[in-house]
C-alpha cells in the first residue's frame, strides 16, 4: 500500500482523508508530529516524502542548498543564521516556484522565466530538509527564494497552514513572511484570509514608475498608485508593519532625489524600509554598490524620518544572496517558450 506523504497536509485534513475508523487519534498525531518535524522520514502508512538534497555550498553556518525534483528540475533554498541581543537562530529562505515569470533584470531568478510551480509539499519539503539533513532549528520561514509566492497562491497558503499548524511543524504566523513583487490580486487574497498575524513584504526597489517600469515589468501592469492602494487596505494589527524591499543598483535608483522621492511615496504607508545593496547576478550590467553610497542613501532616509535598517549582504560569493539563486541550466527543461512578463500579466 502507498504511503500516504503528510508534508502537504495539515493534521485535521489527514484525520478527515484518512484517520476515519483508525480509533487511534493520538497515535495519530504522534506520527504527524514526528514526520513534520523531521524526526523521522516515515511511520505506519504514512511518510515525509522530500525532494533529495542533491547539493550544498556554506559559509560559515549559511548554506544553500538544492533539491533535484522529478522531471529533473530543482529547487534553491537558504539557511541564514541570525543573531540577536541575546539568542541566535536560523531563519529559512524557501523558493515556490522553479524560476520565475516576473522579469525584473536585477535578478538571477528571473533569466530563467518560469519552469514550474511548487507544490504545498514541495515548499514544506524544504523546511524539513533544512532540519533532518542539516540539523537546523528552523524558527522563521520566509518566501524570498525562487518564485513569485502570490503566483502560486493556493499551494503557497496551502504550505503556510502545515508550517504553522500547532500539532506538526507548529510555525507562528509572525514567523512566516510572504514577499511580493506588488501583486496586489494576491495582496488582497491574503487579506481576506484574516491572517493578522502573518508578515507581508513588499518588493519596490525604485522610487517613481518610470525607474520601477523599467527594471520590474510588473508596474507596467500595476503601477505604484495601485500597489500603495492595496497596502493602505490591509488590514494590520497595531504593532505590525510592512517591509519593504529596496535593492540599491547603482546609478539607477542610489540618488539623493530618489531617497527623497522614496521617502515621499512611504510617508502614508506604515513599514520599515529594508535597504538590500544589490547583488550582481550573473553577466549583469550593474556591480555591488560602493559601501560609503550605501550609507549615504539609508542615512538620508532616516534622516527624512523612516523607518530603516539595512539587509547584511550574505552569501554573494556562492550566488546564495538576495536575487542570486537560480541555476540556468535547467532553462533546457522549459516545455515552451516562457513569454515576456508583460504579456502573462496583461493577459
Amino acid at each position: 500500500m502507498n504511503r500516504v506523504n503528510v508534508l502537504g497536509l495539515t493534521f485535521d485534513e489527514l484525520l478527515a482523508r484518512y484517520g476515519a475508523g483508525t480509533g487511534d487519534r493520538k497515535g495519530l498525531r504522534r506520527g504527524y508530529a514526528r514526520l513534520c518535524r523531521g524526526e523521522v522520514d516515515s511511520e505506519e502508512g504514512l511518510c515525509a516524502e522530500i525532494a533529495p538534497v542533491v547539493r550544498n555550498q556554506q559559509d560559515g553556518d549559511l548554506v544553500k542548498f538544492i533539491q533535484r525534483l522529478p522531471g529533473g528540475l530543482e529547487t534553491e533554498s537558504v539557511i541564514i543564521p541570525m543573531q540577536g541581543r541575546q539568542r541566535s537562530w536560523r531563519t529559512l529562505c524557501v523558493s515556490s516556484q522553479v524560476g520565475c515569470a516576473m522579469g525584473c533584470t536585477f535578478c538571477e531568478t528571473a533569466q530563467l522565466g518560469r519552469l514550474a510551480n511548487l507544490s504545498s509539499e514541495e515548499i514544506v519539503g524544504q523546511v524539513v530538509a533544512a532540519r533532518r539533513v542539516f540539523g537546523a532549528d528552523i524558527r522563521n520561514v520566509v518566501f524570498m527564494g525562487m518564485g513569485e509566492p502570490f503566483d502560486n497562491f493556493d499551494h503557497v497558503i496551502q504550505a503556510v497552514r502545515v508550517l504553522t499548524d500547532p500539532m506538526g511543524l507548529s510555525l507562528g504566523k509572525a514567523h512566516v513572511t510572504i514577499s511580493t513583487v506588488g501583486r496586489t490580486e494576491g495582496i488582497r487574497r491574503l487579506a481576506a484570509l484574516g491572517w493578522r498575524r502573518i508578515n507581508l513584504a513588499v518588493s519596490l526597489n525604485a522610487p517613481n514608475d518610470d525607474i520601477r517600469s523599467r527594471i520590474m515589468p510588473i508596474n507596467r501592469v500595476e503601477p505604484m498608485a495601485l500597489l500603495r492602494e492595496a497596502l493602505l487596505a490591509y488590514p494590520l494589527r497595531r504593532c505590525q508593519f510592512f517591509m519593504v524591499e529596496y535593492v540599491l543598483i547603482p546609478g539607477v535608483n542610489d540618488a539623493p532625489e530618489h531617497a527623497d522621492e522614496l521617502v515621499e511615496y512611504l510617508r502614508p504607508v506604515k513599514c520599515c524600509l529594508n535597504v538590500i545593496p544589490y547583488n550582481p547576478r550573473r553577466e549583469s550590467p550593474w556591480p555591488a554598490p560602493r559601501e560609503d553610497d550605501v550609507v549615504r542613501f539609508i542615512e538620508r532616509v532616516e534622516c527624512a524620518g523612516q523607518f530603516v535598517k539595512r539587509r547584511l549582504t550574505k552569501g554573494r560569493d556562492f550566488m546564495a544572496a538576495c536575487g542570486q539563486l537560480g541555476n540556468r541550466t535547467l532553462k533546457a527543461a522549459r516545455q515552451s517558450p516562457i513569454e515576456s512578463a508583460v504579456v502573462q500579466l496583461g493577459a
